[in-house]
């Protein structure tokens, strides 16, 4: 089969891509492509998980909510991953909130296909157990790195991330959402944006984020990102026989 005939060409999540091509054929029926706009809501705290999604070039953040309505992220979902994981561990709902936080296009599909889709223990089952095992090492570093790195390092960091799982230069990113995921007040965020603006490594006006050096970026970051992205590429990585 060449290239242009395989449908999965076409698709830049990484873990649908992955998937055997008769696997693959059998979600499309069961895949719907949407629009994930700016802060919209996926899950609420404690709802019932209606759908699980599979972002193409969006970006969804993980919040945990605290009683003073705080909003702490505690990861982020792109075009690596999927959000709902929680499904797969026989959990019906999520115990935070989850919204778009970069805009654009993702695939989702009814929690109850999807329970379907795994109860065999099929290829997805299989490759979304390791995915849930890398979200879990990112929880976990994520804490760290909020509790032991500066400002800076952890803003590399996040617009490293961003950069990999959105997929492009440039995207839309608020001061606001910047200060949530990083745990500061917006005046932080201004500083250290205009830090790496003066550094030539990014761009940043009016909610737009470039990235212009990212070799730049990758001198300003800590080990976090690192560790963590060495875990996604070993789940990116295709099976060897994929027909």
């Amino acid at each position: 089969m060449s290239i242009s005939e395989d449908p999965r060409a076409a698709v830049r999540n990484q873990l649908l891509s992955s998937l055997p091509l008769e696997e693959y054929q059998r979600l499309l029926p069961h895949l719907e492509t949407i629009y994930l706009s700016l802060w919209q809501t996926l899950y609420n705290v404690d709802e019932p998980i209606e759908y699980v999604y599979f972002p193409q070039t969006a970006m969804v953040s993980l919040l945990i909510l605290m009683a003073d309505g705080t909003a702490v992220e505690i990861a982020t979902v792109g075009k690596e991953g999927m959000v709902g994981a929680p499904l797969l561990l026989g959990e019906g709902r999520f115990p935070g909130k989850a919204i778009a936080q970069v805009p654009g296009i993702a695939f989702r599909m009814k929690a109850e296909a999807f329970k379907a889709e795994i109860a065999d223990k099929s290829s997805m089952y299989h490759l979304l157990q390791r995915y849930t095992q890398i979200l879990f090492n990112q929880v976990a570093q994520t804490a760290a790195c909020n509790r032991l790195h500066s400002l800076e390092e952890r803003f590399g960091r996040w617009l490293l991330t961003i950069h990999d799982q959105v997929g492009a230069d440039e995207f839309l990113l608020t001061q606001e959402s910047l200060a949530q995921m990083l745990g500061v007040r917006r005046a932080g965020v201004s500083e250290v944006a205009r830090l790496f603006q003066q550094k030539g490594a990014i761009q940043y006006s009016r909610g737009k984020m470039m990235i212009l050096n990212r070799k730049g970026l990758e001198t300003s970051v800590c080990e976090c990102y690192g560790k963590i992205q060495k875990e996604f590429e070993r789940l990116s990585n295709p099976p060897k026989n994929r027909e």
